[in-house]
C-alpha cells in the first residue's frame, strides 16, 4: 500500500478538504501532474481544473478549480485555490456561466495583454467542460 500525505485544498470561503490521500492529480499550468508522498518540494500555478485525491481511507475526493497555487513538501501537499467547489456541487450551469463570462472579459479587454490571456482561461475553461463531459 502507498504511503499516506496530507492533502489540504483551500479557497478563499473555507477549507474543503484536509484529509490524509496516497495521491492527488492537481492541474498544474504545465499539464497534470500527480503527487505521491515524499514527492520533492514545489510551489506550482495551478490552472482551471478538476482536483482528484485518492483518499488513505478508501474512495476518492473530487473538486474543481479556477487556478491557484500548489505546494507540495515531502509530507503534504496544499492547495490553494482561487475557487474550489466539490465536484457533487458543481453542474454544466456553472462552467457555462464561467465560459460566458470569460468570453465577455476577452471582448472587454482593453490591452492585448489582458485579451490574451482572458483567450487562454477561456481555452482552458472549454478543455475543462470537455474533460468533465459537459
Amino acid at each position: 500500500m502507498a504511503d499516506a500525505f496530507r492533502l489540504e485544498l483551500v479557497s478563499p470561503e473555507r477549507l474543503l478538504l484536509s484529509e490524509d490521500v496516497t495521491a492527488v492529480i492537481v492541474p498544474g499550468s504545465e499539464g497534470y501532474m500527480t503527487v505521491m508522498a515524499h514527492h520533492q518540494p514545489l510551489i506550482a500555478t495551478m490552472k482551471p481544473g478538476l482536483v482528484v485525491g485518492t483518499l488513505a481511507s478508501g474512495g476518492e475526493k473530487r473538486f474543481y478549480v479556477r487556478g491557484g497555487f500548489a505546494d507540495v513538501t515531502l509530507e503534504s501537499c496544499t492547495l490553494l485555490a482561487e475557487q474550489a467547489v466539490p465536484m457533487e456541487e458543481f453542474s454544466e450551469a456553472d462552467i457555462e456561466q464561467q465560459i460566458r463570462d470569460t468570453e465577455e472579459d476577452v471582448a472587454d479587454a482593453a490591452t492585448d495583454e489582458a485579451r490574451m490571456k482572458a483567450q487562454l482561461q477561456l481555452a482552458e475553461l472549454r478543455n475543462v467542460r470537455d474533460v468533465l463531459g459537459m
